[in-house]
This record gives structure tokens, sequence and C-alpha cells, in this order.
């Protein structure tokens, strides 16, 4: 049996964490390196196979170690998502300057045949003229947007095509490259056992303890919602399953981009009230514009809300799935993904917080 190495950024974080667990659980994967800014977590230490590196990608000295262990795939999902209050530089330098490191290690190591990038779909940009009837494809690209998360990803993304065209151009051999863009990934794993900020655990009171937390929480007893609120999701079991299919299995493009989304209805409002059991409060743009400018500032970032990612909760972006399901078909609806506690991790979930799904 042939068996692969594989090479993933931000190993320390929810997603690069669960496929160093999962990829190690596969005969065909002799090693996994990790590598992330920060420090491995207890858990990570005990998964089998998986060799830590503590490095920041944006500085230069892990490529020199990475390259010992010849990988065969690249897979980078390490981004500091979350917005540095005064350090915007810093933070281009971690997630820009950083992934192009990334790219030019996947583009000059012999042993890289695969390389998969982990987008957004925040960067099709939220604006008051999108429509829920909309479905951005992957063809119609990304747009500019002030939001700093969904401006890094698509000058990431755009230097990423530059790259790989750049060494094709030049005669070099050139891994297959894999760029997806997830809907809001969810599941057991992210909402009970890596808690992690974000909309969901909000609202379902999941978060650690905490003052800023806890203003959170009060913040959202009730589910505030513009007309223009919707969110798709994806089951982290579904992005698992994915990228072992685009790694393990001969796909036949050199270099494609996919919408990683469910073929299935988006959350709106009432079904994500209804599912954590809360009423909606309708709000006008302008007042979520006011509230996360206010409390971005006023916690000097602790509370994630930083200058554009007001629209993102305003107007709505609802991209298609239907590139994805030609290549791979997804086990859980975006409501089912919200709705339920059913996969892999659903063991982490506190007995009396299980939700399975109806089997009729």
């Amino acid at each position: 049996m042939e068996q692969k190495t594989i090479f993933i950024t931000g190993g320390a974080g929810y997603v690069g964490e669960m496929l160093c667990e999962q990829f190690g659980r596969r005969d065909d994967v002799r090693q996994i390196i990790a590598l992330d800014k920060e420090p491995q977590t207890e858990y990570s230490a005990k998964l089998p196979k998986v060799t830590y590196i503590h490095h920041n990608m944006a500085d230069d000295g892990w490529q020199e170690e990475v390259a010992k262990y010849e990988p065969d795939v690249v897979i980078h999902t390490a981004w500091q998502i979350r917005a540095m209050y005064g350090e915007a530089d810093e933070q281009w330098r971690w997630n820009v300057d950083g992934s192009d490191k990334v790219f030019d290690f996947a583009f000059t190591q012999p042993s890289v045949d695969k390389l998969i990038y982990f987008s957004t779909a925040s960067s099709y940009s939220a604006r008051k003229d999108n429509r829920f009837e909309h479905l951005f494809t992957e063809d119609e690209g990304f747009r500019d947007d002030d939001y700093i998360y969904a401006h890094e990803k698509k000058v990431t993304e755009e230097h990423l095509r530059a790259s790989y065209d750049q060494v094709k151009k030049e005669g070099r051999r050139v891994p297959q490259v894999t760029v997806v863009r997830p809907a809001a990934i969810t599941g057991p794993r992210g909402r009970f056992m890596r808690i992690r900020f974000g909309l969901q655990s909000a609202l379902q009171g999941n978060l650690e303890k905490g003052f800023v937390n806890r203003i959170i929480t009060l913040l959202t007893s009730y589910v505030p919602a513009t007309k223009g609120w919707v969110r798709q999701f994806i089951h982290e079991d579904d992005v698992n399953d994915l990228v072992i299919q685009f790694t393990f299995e001969n796909m036949p493009w050199e270099y494609n981009v996919f919408n990683i989304t469910p073929v299935s209805e988006p959350v709106y409002a009432p079904d994500m009230a209804e599912a954590v059991g809360k009423k909606v409060i309708p709000i006008q743009p302008w007042m979520a514009r006011t509230a996360f400018a206010f409390f971005w500032h006023a916690t000097r970032g602790k509370i994630p809300t930083c200058p554009g990612s007001w629209r993102f909760y305003s107007y709505p972006i609802v991209m298609s799935g239907e590139k994805l399901a030609t290549v791979y078909t997804c086990k859980y609806s975006s409501k089912d993904a919200f709705r339920y506690t059913d996969g892999r991790y659903s063991d982490w979930v506190p007995e009396d917080q299980r939700r399975p799904k109806p089997t009729s």
C-alpha cells in the first residue's frame, strides 16, 4: 500500500486538528506534519502519526524542517480569523505573507503532488443588492470588500493563482491545486469539543465563561436579525470526507475551485431561532453597524465585530453547491448540520444536549 505524508498548516485549529485526527486513523497515511503558531493541545499530543511544529508560518525556518519529511500533500488551513485590534499590518503578515510562503513551499518541493487551500465564502462580499435567490458560483470570482477577513482571503487566492500560473509559465512541475470555499463549518466537534467564538455557539449559550462572553450571551438572548440575514452550513464530517477524497483519489483537474456547501435550503433567521429555542428580534442594518462599531472599540477587539463585518450579518451571501455535487455528495443538509448533533464527534455532546435527527 502506498502511504502519504501530509503537511497541515493550522494544526491546532478546529479544522486542522480534526484533519490530523482523521488522517491519522488511515493505513495509507505514513505521517502528518502539523504546523501552527499556537502550542500543541493536549488532545493533539495524543494523536497518532502527528509530528507537531510550533512555528508561525509567516516566520521563515519551518520550511527546512518540514522539507525533511518530504510531504506528498499540503493542506493549508491556517488563518488568524479574529481581527487583531490595532495590528492590521501584523495580521496581514501572518495571513497573506504567511500563505505566500506556504504556496511557495508547495510549488518548490519536488515531493508535493497536491495542494489544498481553505478559502472562504466571505469574499463574494455581503452587499445591499445581494439577494437570497442569487447563488454565487465559483466562476463569478471574488469582489472587493473592506472586511479584513474577506479582503485578505481574496488577495491570498489571487496570489495563489498568480504563483501557479507563473510556475507553469516557467515550465516547472506544479502540484494539483484545489481551492475550497467553505460555508460556515459546524458539528459537534466545533460546538462542544472545540468551542469557538461564533454565532451558533453564542446563540446556543456554549461560549466559555468570561466577562466578554457573558455580554455576548446576554446580547444573544434573542436572535437579532435583519431582513437579509441567512447562513449556509456544512457539516464538519463532510469537510473531512471531501478533503480526504481530494487528497487520495485521482481527481481530473490541474487547478480547481469549489464552493463547499450542500445543495440544500440555507438557514434563515426563523430556522436559527427555532433551533436554539429563541425568538427573532427584527433589526435594521444601521443598528447592526452601530452595535458592531461600539463593541469593537469598547472592548478593543475582544468582541470580534471589526469594521465591515456588520454587513455579513445584514446582507445575504448564498453560494451554489452544484459544482461540488458533481464530485462529492454532502451527507448533511445545511439545516441538519446546524440543527442536530449527529456526527463522528457526537459522543462529546452532553447527553442532555444531544439532538439526533429523527429517523422517520
